[in-house]
This record gives C-alpha cells, structure tokens and sequence, in this order.
C-alpha cells in the first residue's frame, strides 16, 4: 500500500499523472457501472471513494448514479438518443457568474479545454445550477475531468462547470426521450438565471454566441441509487509489481509520503500501482502530451476548432416527398465520405432553419433544396457565414453576392466532362450529372474566389463548383451545380450509356466530394477498422455433423485448440467476451444454436448448395482478417470429403494478387474454398486452370439464374470478374501445395454484391437492367451467389476430368471480356487458340 502510494504521489505531483491516474480508473472500472465524479471538494459524494485531489477539487469513485425520468429534458436538435458501448453519458452542472468574475485560466501557458470539442450534448434542462447530459469516449470525459480538476474547462455563455458525473441512462427513459425525439422537432431552452444574477453573462473570453443561440447547460439530474461498488479487481494481488521497480520511489520511511495516505489521495483501492502502465518521465505537464504518448495505438483526434458539436444538417427544402428522397440521397452521399461515429447527420427541417438556434450547434450546413431558399432563412444563412460557419451548397439556387445561377435548359440532368481544380491545384477529370445551372457574375460586389473551381470541358468552360470565403471570421463556402449527391443508378440518369460513364467515375466522385468537405473543415480520414469477431463451425449436412465433431476431438489439445504456422483456433462451445480474438487466435463456436447473423442467411446457403462434398464445413465470421488463413490449420487432415470453405462479411486485411491488398467492406461475398485435386488427373496436370474455372464459376452462377443471363458479368483474364469490359467488381486468388499425389488448393475469392460504392456491384448491374429493360429482377444476396458460384466450381471441375480443357472453354469463350476484341491475327491462329494460350500460361 505504502509503494502504491508513493508511486501514486509522484505521479500527480510531478505533472504527467492526473490524466493517467484518471484514464485509467476509468478505463477498467466503467464495466462496473460505477459513477465516475469530478467536483469541489466540499460537494463530495457521500461515501464515495477519492482517487485523486487537486486544488479544492476532487476526481472520486461511488455508486452507480442512473437517470430514469427525462421528461423536462429538453432533447438537442432530433439527435438520436442511442448511447454506444464506448462511450460514457455524464451530467455536466454549470452555474451564472457575474461578468467580472467569469472563468479565466490561471496562467497563459495552460491550454483552455472547450467542454464542447470532447462531448456530444444530448439533452439539457433549465435551472440553477444548470444541467446537460452529454456523451463521450472515455479519453475524452478523462480529458474534461481532468481539466475541470485543474480549473481550464470553458463552458460557452459564461457558464461556469461545478460538478461532472457520469451516469447510466435506463432504457426505458431512453426509449421515451427517442420517442420524443421522432414525434417533435425539438428547442433549445434558453437559459433564465434566477433572479438573484441579475447581470447578463460576459462574452469576453468566451466564443461570441449569439443571445438568442445561448445553450442552456444544467444542474444536477434526477438520479436514483445503482448497486453498491464491487470490491477490487479478482486477482490483483497475484500480479507482479511490473513497471514500479523502474520508478524512483520515496523509501518507506518518508514522511511525506506517511502523511499521503490521510491527505492528498485518501483511497487507493481503484488505482494500484500494478494496474497502472509505465510512463516515460517527461517535463512536460502539458495534458495534451499525456492523450496521446499514454494511448500510441488511438487514433489521431478530428480536430474541431469551432468548439460546436459535431453536426451536419441538412436543408432540403420543404417536406415533399421528392425532398424527403433527395435527403436520403444526400445523408448516404455524406455517410460514405465521413466517418459517422465523429460526425451526426440531422435533417433540419424549414420550420427549425427559422426558428431554432442551431448555428451554434453545427459543422456544416448542407443546402440541397431544388427551390429558392426563402428571403428570412437565407438572410440567417448569410448571418450564420459572417459568424464562420460552413456552407455546402448542392445543386440548390442558394448564392452569394457577386454570383448568379443561371440555367441552360440544354445542359440539365445530362452527363459532362468536369475539370475539377483541388486545393493543391492539381486537377481531376470525372464524368458528371450537371443540375443545369452555371455560375455567372451577378449583382453585388464580387467576391474573392478560393482554390476549389470546377468547369465543365466545353468552349464556355461554364463554371459549376466554386469556393467562396465569406466575411472575416472563417465563414466559407463551396457552391455546386453538380450531382455530387446522386449515386450512378439513380432514376435521373437515363441511358445505358450515361450511367457507364458515371460509374466509371464514381470513385473520383468521392474524391472530389472528399476535397470539399475537408476543405470545409470536416475529416475525411478512414473510418474505425472493426473489431474481430468469433467464427462459427456450421455444417451444410446434418450427416457429416458427429463425423466433423468426432474429428475434431481427437484432434485439438487439451485447451481445444488445434495450431498452424498463422493461427491458432480455440474450438469452444459458446463464445463470452472474457474471451480474446486476436489476427493470430481465434476463437471457433461449435454450438450452431446460438448462430444468428443478419448478413448470413444460413438456410438460405444451406438451400442453394448442390455439390458432393465442395463447402459442406463453414467456417463463418462477421469480420476476420482474411479468409485465406482460417483453413490453414485445418486443410491437411480434415477428411477431403468435409469440403471446408471459410465465409466473412468483412475482412481487415483482404489479399489480392502479389502484395496487393483487397479492399472488403460489407457487400462483398468473401470466402476461401478448399479443393483438393490428384496430381494425377486432368486437372492436376494443368493447375492454372483451377483461379479461370473459378471466375468462370461466380459468373455463371449470376448468368445462369433465370431471367438473369444478359446481365453483363464477364470474366478477365486472368482471375477478374468484370463489369462488360469498364470495371472490375471481383477476383480470385489461388494457394495450391503439392503433398504426396495431392494438390490441396485455397481459393480466395472475392466480389461485390450489394456494396455499390465506390466501384459496382452486381445489384447495381440488375438495378441498371430493370430500368433499361422495363424488367423487375429482384437484388441478389452474397450468401446465395457463394453457394451458387461454389456449386457451379464443382460441375467444372467434375467436366473438366472428364472431358479436358474442352469441356470448359466454350462456356469460357462465352463470358471472355476479349471476345469481342479484334485478335483475329493470323500468326496467333484465331480467339480460340489465344484463349487456350492464355488459360494455360501459368
């Protein structure tokens, strides 16, 4: 205890250990339910435990605080009420001061933290003092704790913070507050100080908000008792002191260190020394240094230098339908290009743009209404610029002084070439769907242009994107006649031709929708990798079920694990999170009742396979690395009549040919197939035909389903599946290892589904087919194509023993990308000839 102490002391005093000290407790002790409080030390709560005191004020440990009756909370915005495992809720109290005594940091060097760039506010209620339930990750309610301890939290308005305490929100009050959310639009209270502050709050050295815009930030919320704290962590005593031998600690007979234990840090129990990592000593007391040296894996935090709350509204205009669809064109549009776990997306409807303080309360306003904005909601536009905000303008009449739209009946919806200038002036040209309207030179004084210019390639060079600074305190913004927003496939676009060329530049379409909204300020970085999953063991056949199970008992050690040269599985019965997933071991659930999945439709894989033995074992998971490695223990002594076959929805580290990596978000049918073929066959003694037959197998299970066989799926050589001859949506990587008279071969493959973005999928082919053809195909499902595609790769191969490479190559000849192509060289012996000469190179 007395070393605990010691060590604990030295590392508040000596800068570095506030943020640590309270990172940590927070970190392993929020599974607890526990409440986490930060306050004067006078407001203490009653039997709540000390971790750490600091100038009057006190971070301490208590029981669990809840809030069940959010009925005089007034909701912000619509934001919905959905609370994510990695966040905590907390309540934040503020009080009025008087003007002269607003909250001033105690030295220039400090660094000022802003309460609204480390939270998300979610709800608040008027009072004295005055309360606001937030959200945040656990660095960053570290961060605002440990900076109201040391007296730099700014709260806006003139607002002072007095207490932090996280609470945990019931379900039911949630489920009522997003009810509310769904059924009314809602305000922001303003807030009224009682009447013994009579002096409006100063503005000095906080933003400048307008008074109308003021937040109203509250007091304490109605809190019921939780259970009563655990005791400390199961196995504590047992570890090894780690990193406290390499600290210079007092000896025990210090006496400074005596007193510590009655004075400065007056409970230990949630933070000893053994939980607590090693930190490098370092001068520096500077807490922005701390976040990011104690956490090396976090990612860099999106900066936000506004200190408003992470919003992107979006005006379209008024509630008709056509405006309600142009909303969900644009959401997903946006949803695609920020990571929607930093940003949130709200509709702002016109009766809220006119009435309701949001421009305090947002990134970026997105105007994509078709009609003219009305006169009062631009003028508070224009006044929301000259404050800094941000404007993206979308094929809307919205514009500025000095400009002008102007329509060119000729050009609407139709599809142009753009030339698109980005901030570093290199250009990027791309196939466009044009609204109609140029930008020309209007009434009003000119306005300074930015880098951001976008034109078409014609003799007028007729301007469609332009970047306008406005006023003089940041205020921006980028005005766009360009479809930005609409996918490929939408209804606008006409022709099969049209919609080729806007596919083919869809992947520049997100760059250059990238360029703008992070010229506006928002990150576009990549999103969050998601965590690894457990596999599930399925069986395709309930007869190979006790034969599969009977295998594997005589094969994995004794803590049921069977090990390779990439991985280790762990087969156990039902999974627990207690239980590690790491790329290099991987938990495998054997208890098929428990499996469920909404991207998986086990019956529906079950129905549509149709083989002896290819793919009757799964090995299925929500998110892997990749598929290629699952097998890799496994492929050498499962029977070969137990085809194995791995299945993900999404994989963190996809391969492709080479060292390329394959990108594979959700959407993707992503599997790995185990085939096993003697050396001594047809096959076996031309093996490169195993990556042709498998493409081969993915687009005939599309081409072979009724109704389906003129969707343009086609096969390139070598391992691609291409869209007619434009874009590739799929490929096939093969691992073949010779053992004895045996090829064991791994199969990857991989190609879009239903995942239309960046690129194509196969849905957007069929959507694409209905509208030119007048045809009501129905979209295809990943789990439904691998069974198909895995079924038809067993007829192949069983032909092609039979019958040689003639038994493939017309069907081959069929779907060739090339077959159109003028090949017909006389010294190269004609397409047939080339085809052979190609399939067999190895």
């Amino acid at each position: 205890m007395l070393i605990t102490l010691c060590y604990l002391y030295l590392w508040a005093r000596w800068g570095r250990g506030p943020a640590a000290l309270v990172r940590t407790t927070v970190q392993q002790l929020r599974a607890s339910r526990c409440s986490f409080t930060f306050c004067r030390t006078a407001a203490q709560p009653r039997g709540a435990r000390v971790c750490l005191s600091r100038g009057g004020r006190v971070f301490c440990v208590g029981e669990s605080q809840s809030i069940d009756d959010l009925n005089k909370w007034a909701l912000f915005l619509v934001s919905p009420f959905i609370l994510e495992a990695e966040h905590i809720a907390f309540v934040t109290e503020s009080i009025w001061v008087q003007g002269e005594t607003l909250q001033r940091p105690s030295s220039s060097s400090e660094t000022i933290v802003k309460w609204s760039d480390c939270c998300l506010p979610l709800a608040c209620r008027p009072g004295d003092p005055y309360q606001l339930i937030a959200k945040a990750s656990v660095d960053d309610f570290s961060k605002l704790g440990v900076a109201f301890l040391e007296d730099r939290l700014q709260v806006a308005n003139g607002l002072i913070p007095q207490k932090i305490v996280s609470v945990h929100l019931q379900d039911s009050a949630l489920k009522e507050l997003k009810d509310q959310a769904s059924d009314t639009p809602a305000q922001l209270l303003e807030p009224q100080p009682e009447s013994s502050v009579e002096s409006k709050p100063e503005l000095g050295a906080m933003e400048h908000v307008g008074r109308e815009d003021r937040q109203a930030l509250g007091s304490a919320a109605t809190q019921g008792q939780g259970g009563a704290l655990g005791g400390e962590p199961a196995g504590e005593s047992d570890r090894g002191m780690g990193s406290v031998e390499h600290c210079h600690l007092h000896l025990s007979s210090c006496h400074e260190c005596l007193e510590l234990e009655n004075s400065t840090i007056e409970s230990v129990k949630f933070a000893s020394a053994e939980n607590i990592p090693d930190l490098p000593y370092d001068y520096s007391s500077s807490l922005e240094g701390i976040a990011y040296d104690f956490c090396p894996k976090r990612e860099p935090r999106r900066v936000n230098l506004t200190g408003k709350a992470p919003n992107i509204l979006l005006y379209v205009g008024s509630d008709s339908q056509d405006a309600l669809g142009r909303l969900q064109q644009v959401r997903s549009a946006l949803a695609d290009c920020v990571d929607t776990s930093c940003y949130t997306l709200y509709h702002l409807p016109l009766e809220s743009a006119l009435r309701d303080p949001w421009p305090d309360n947002c990134l970026l306003v997105v105007i994509a209404a078709r009609e003219s904005v009305p006169e009062d909601l631009s003028r508070r536009f224009l006044a929301y610029l000259s404050q800094g905000g941000k404007v993206l303008g979308l094929s809307s009449p919205f514009t500025l002084a000095g400009f002008q739209v102007t329509r060119k009946a000729p050009l609407q919806d139709t599809v142009q070439s753009l030339v698109f200038c980005k901030a570093d002036w290199s250009r990027v040209r791309l196939s466009v769907l044009i609204s109609g309207c140029v930008y020309e030179g209007g009434p009003g004084e000119p306005l300074s242009l930015g880098k951001l210019q976008g034109h078409l390639e014609n003799k007028d060079e007729d301007r469609l994107i332009v970047q306008v600074p406005f006023g003089t305190c940041g205020g921006e913004a980028v005005l766009c006649q360009v479809h930005l927003e609409l996918p490929p496939s939408s209804p606008v676009v006409q022709t099969q031709e049209d919609f080729n060329l806007l596919k083919s530049s869809n992947f520049r379409r997100y760059e250059v929708l990238k360029e703008i909204l992070t010229t506006l300020g928002l990150s576009c970085d990549a999103k969050h990798v998601p965590a690894l999953t457990p596999l599930y063991l399925l069986s395709a056949a309930e007869e190979i079920r006790d034969p599969l199970m009977q295998w594997l008992g005589k094969h994995v050690d004794a803590e049921g694990v069977i090990k390779s040269s990439k991985l280790s599985l762990k087969f156990v019965s039902s999974y627990t999170s207690e239980i590690e997933i790491t790329p290099s071991a991987i938990p495998v659930v054997t208890d098929i009742e428990t499996f469920s999945s909404e991207n998986f439709n086990f019956e529906i894989y079950q129905q549509n396979l149709q083989t002896k033995k290819l793919g009757k074992v799964i090995l299925f998971a929500e998110v892997t690395p990749t598929t290629m490695n699952l097998l890799d223990g496994l492929m050498f002594e499962m029977p070969q009549e137990m085809g194995l076959i791995a299945i993900a929805v999404c994989q963190t580290q996809g391969k492709g040919r080479g060292r390329n990596a394959w990108l594979s978000p959700v959407g993707c049918a992503l599997s790995t197939l185990l085939v096993s073929i003697p050396l001594r066959s047809q096959l076996g003694q031309r093996i490169p035909f195993v990556q042709h037959l498998m493409s081969l197998a993915v687009v005939e299970a599309v081409r072979s389903i009724p109704g389906y066989q003129d969707i343009n799926l086609r096969v390139k050589w070598p391992n691609d599946i291409y869209y007619s001859d434009l874009m590739k949506l799929g490929g096939v990587l093969v691992n073949s290892t010779l053992m004895g008279e045996t090829f064991y071969i791994l199969i990857g493959c991989g190609f879009n589904v239903t995942n239309s973005n960046p690129t194509i999928c196969v849905n957007d082919l069929i959507t694409e087919y209905n509208k030119q053809h007048g045809a009501e195909l129905k979209p295809l499902r990943a789990d439904y194509l691998i069974a198909r595609s895995v079924t038809v790769l067993e007829k192949l191969i069983d032909t092609f023993q039979d019958e040689g490479p003639n038994g493939v190559l017309p069907l081959y000849y069929k779907y060739w990308l090339h077959r159109f192509e003028i090949l017909q060289n006389k010294n190269w012996g004609g397409t047939e000839s080339i085809l052979l000469k190609l399939l067999t190179r190895i």
